[in-house]
């Protein structure tokens, strides 16, 4: 269990009997499905009818929609950060750019999640902090390794790259194939030429 997890684990209070973890799990899964599909007006009650489950065993798992908010942005931090192994057998260029578009979907799905969060918590809180330092650990050595086998410039940092791809995933009225072209044609820009 790496230190992001383990702190992770501390802020969002996984259960640990197997039913529970399965009803927690169908909650996230739900909830994650729910906000990205109709936003912030998503319903406590939708999500558990959602999930299969009682909206008292929500409230058990999730005493607030905050902490529901709360854990499900930080299950989609987590397994962004997890992805970075899927890509582990492929090329630094090929490898980054796989992971920038999982970064893009990411980013598109946790807009209404991040905007609520950020009205309550704001953005120096120490989740938002520990997530965030959580993306850097997974992307940074990403764009290092391209930028060590020459297939990146070597005037950029990582900061530059996510700003440039969270802008791209906050287009609106483009559908994701459009997206996913302008994702293109942007870290084309990364590339090193001699």
């Amino acid at each position: 269990m790496t230190a992001t997890t383990a702190t992770n684990e501390a802020l969002i209070h996984r259960p640990k009997r197997a039913d529970a973890r399965r009803n927690y799990d169908k909650l996230i899964e739900a909830a994650r499905a729910a906000f990205t599909e109709l936003g912030s007006s998503a319903s406590l009650e939708e999500i558990a009818r959602r999930a299969d489950v009682g909206i008292g065993t929500l409230y058990r798992h999730f005493p607030t929609r905050h902490d529901l908010l709360q854990a499900v942005y930080v299950e989609e931090v987590e397994a962004l950060a997890a992805s970075v192994a899927d890509f582990s057998d492929l090329s630094p260029w090929d490898a980054l750019v796989a992971w920038m578009r999982r970064f893009v979907a990411y980013a598109q799905a946790k807009r209404a999640l991040a905007d609520e969060l950020l009205a309550v918590m704001g953005m120096d809180s120490p989740l938002f902090r520990q997530c965030h330092d959580a993306i850097w650990k997974a992307g940074e050595p990403l764009l290092a390794r391209a930028q060590e086998d020459g297939s990146v410039r070597p005037d950029t940092d990582f900061a530059d790259v996510v700003r440039m791809v969270s802008g791209i995933s906050m287009v609106k009225y483009a559908d994701p194939e459009q997206i996913d072209r302008i994702l293109l044609m942007a870290l084309d820009g990364l590339r090193y030429h001699a």
